[in-house]
């Protein structure tokens, strides 16, 4: 699902809002995420999951396609860990 298709789901379920208070919205919402994470900060959504920073080390890499040895700085990558209530909610056989 992109972006659009979720504000267009949104404003299907919840008529009385314009779409552009709609688009505004998860605009603020991903960007206080962002903003979050690139202070360093864990975000946590209870039941859906936690969004979090990692490192990762400074390393010797390979171009793949000269085959020559380059250095990959440090870098941040933002990692996602799924909530129980999610994970539960993927794994069920459909007969609950």
């Amino acid at each position: 699902m992109t972006k659009s298709e979720l504000i267009a789901r949104l404003a299907e379920r919840n008529p009385h809002l314009y779409q552009r208070d709609i688009e505004r919205i998860v605009s603020t919402i991903f960007d206080e995420i962002s903003s979050a994470l690139a202070r360093g900060d864990r975000v946590e959504l209870r039941g859906f999951g936690a969004f979090s920073v990692k490192r990762r080390e400074a390393r010797l890499g390979r171009n793949p396609r000269t085959g020559e040895s380059v250095d990959v700085s440090e870098k941040a990558v933002p990692y996602f860990k799924t909530g129980k209530q999610l994970r539960d909610m993927l794994n069920t056989d459909g007969d609950e």
